[in-house]
């Protein structure tokens, strides 16, 4: 099956009228080749009741939104649907509470759910690293802005990024939250971000310093003393991305993003962003479809921490 989706509202709506078709456009997302037993290998099968598959040969029974986001979902799919193509169409992403409006959800708490489900699908696991000439930096997310470099938390979020070189402009980004500014902490998100071999370009905080001895080209810029104009001049694209990251969660967002879900949001937005030269909406639903099918399914429960449905959870 090569890059199938409706190219506008009214293809999309056409298509995925009813929950079977739905489930047969999942069936040959997760199954492109022909449908394969997860027990046996065996690749004949039967449709069942209620969306089971039944395998020809040891009579496994499964279904396509099994082991997926969709797992367990009392929704019907083509509600499901109509929350992923919502939620790309929208190109400064969706909140909650929009969500809820949208969809005639009777919930926040599902709203919530669902979208904190959704950003979950929105990193492709193994995907490609970045490489070439790569910026990186820290920025705070949360509160008031420290002074340049002085790289406390205070209680607030501390972003790395890792912007990609593309002539002026930018490529494709990274992002991740870490701990500290330490060696350790940035050094690892590089490894996990960036192919060996690509010049690395940053200022001279030492939590930078031995890049080379994991076979990155490290440019060293130092910015001591020049005040953050300097920063935002010598590593202009990381700070282009600092400023539009803090701008969409306050707007899209109102600002109120919780420490321990801030990852997920950076997910969103770095979704959106390596693919805002895209001219197809439809193409990123399809995306976002399939990479839903490859995560495993997330409660309720294990995404706020505890057991228990609060009236309306942290943002």
């Amino acid at each position: 099956m090569g890059e199938d989706y409706p190219g506008t509202l009214l293809e999309f709506e056409d298509r995925f009228a009813t929950d079977q078709a739905c489930r047969d456009y999942l069936v040959r997302l997760r199954w492109p080749q022909g449908f394969v037993c997860p027990r046996c290998e065996a690749g004949t099968v039967w449709a069942a009741t209620r969306g089971r598959l039944v395998c020809g040969s040891c009579r496994h029974q499964t279904s396509v939104t099994a082991g997926t986001i969709f797992q367990d979902t009392r929704k019907p799919l083509r509600l499901w649907f109509r929350a992923m193509w919502y939620v790309t169409s929208q190109k400064n992403g969706a909140s909650a509470m929009g969500l809820q409006r949208v969809l005639g959800l009777g919930s926040y708490v599902t709203a919530w759910t669902w979208l904190h489900k959704l950003r979950r699908a929105m990193v492709r696991p193994g995907r490609d690293r970045l490489s070439g000439r790569i910026e990186v930096d820290e920025t705070y997310v949360g509160g008031e802005e420290p002074e340049a470099h002085a790289r406390q938390l205070l209680g607030k979020s501390l972003v790395t990024i890792a912007a990609q070189e593309d002539g002026r402009g930018i490529g494709r980004i990274r992002m991740a939250r870490i701990a500290d500014a330490s060696a350790a902490s940035l050094q690892q998100f590089i490894r996990r971000a960036i192919e060996p071999g690509s010049v690395v370009h940053t200022d001279g905080w030492e939590g930078y310093r031995g890049l080379e001895k994991n076979g990155y080209h490290h440019q060293v810029t130092i910015l001591r003393g020049k005040g953050k104009d300097a920063a935002i001049e010598l590593l202009p694209r990381v700070h282009l991305i600092a400023g539009l990251l803090k701008r969409w969660l306050l707007g899209t967002h109102q600002g109120s993003v919780s420490g321990n879900h801030l990852d997920y949001y950076l997910d969103e937005f770095t979704f959106r962003f390596n693919r805002r030269k895209s001219r197809s909406r439809g193409k990123l639903f399809y995306r976002l479809v399939e990479q839903a099918l490859n995560v495993e399914p997330s409660p309720y429960h294990s995404m706020v921490g505890g057991k228990g449905t609060p009236s309306r959870p942290p943002q």
